[in-house]
């Protein structure tokens, strides 16, 4: 893609009612349309979506493909993508506001500054998909079921809540597993090497990414974890 398509994505997002945004690490905060200051945490479904219905995360949504098909399939729960790269929600957004998936919104931030913006136990579920698995073991706490990831979802999501992992990658599936078993406050209820060499245990994991699209093409085995975590 390039820089002047980039540049004309990120400006066409600030104008768009689904997206919301934290462009400043520093000093976060979250800005709505045309810049507007907002706070959402804890208001989502009341202030945004306009009900009480339940809500889940798409981290690392890259093109949203799952917050979208996920808002498609379940009209009665709101979705929230999140991902860093403002070009790619750009692509879920558009989408929604095209077809009024109105379930359906996303938020541009670092994953690592999640619970600056969402209130405890308003989240209800969380899903990952595909996500860079840092392969160096010098970046293994970058991995987004890395310790370190899962003590912020402990502070946003209902006690019980239900999280996701979709990957191609052995590395991350692996380390995942070995995460999860040594955090007695982690309850692994699923998980899975190879998840179309069978039934799949729930039916959205049909869903399919631009990067499974990939790995399918070129015969990656793809990888299923879903666990709950407690206060």
């Amino acid at each position: 893609m390039s820089k002047r398509n980039k540049l004309l994505k990120f400006a066409e997002i600030q104008s768009f009612p689904n997206v919301y945004e934290n462009p400043y690490t520093a000093e976060p905060q979250l800005l709505g349309m045309h810049g507007e200051s907002v706070d959402l945490k804890g208001k989502w479904s009341k202030e945004h979506f306009k009900n009480d219905n339940p809500l889940t995360l798409e981290l690392a949504c890259g093109g949203g493909e799952y917050t979208v098909e996920l808002a498609r399939r379940f009209p009665d729960r709101n979705f929230i993508g999140v991902d860093v790269k403002g070009a790619r929600i750009w692509k879920g957004s558009k989408i929604a506001l095209t077809e009024k998936i109105d379930n359906a919104a996303f938020l541009r931030t670092r994953i690592e500054q999640i619970a600056l913006f969402f209130a405890p136990g308003e989240v209800d579920e969380i899903w990952i998909t595909f996500p860079d698995p840092f392969l160096k073991e010098s970046k293994a706490n970058r991995r987004l079921t890395s310790p370190q990831f899962i003590a912020e979802y402990r502070k946003i999501l209902k006690n019980g809540g239900i999280v996701h992992l979709k990957t191609d990658d052995p590395t991350l599936y692996d380390f995942t597993v070995e995460t999860l078993q040594n955090d007695e406050g982690c309850t692994i209820l699923y998980h899975d090497d190879n998840i179309y060499a069978k039934e799949l245990p729930i039916p959205e994991l049909d869903i399919h990414t631009y990067y499974e699209e990939q790995h399918l093409a070129i015969g990656r085995l793809i990888k299923y974890v879903r666990f709950l975590i407690n206060g």
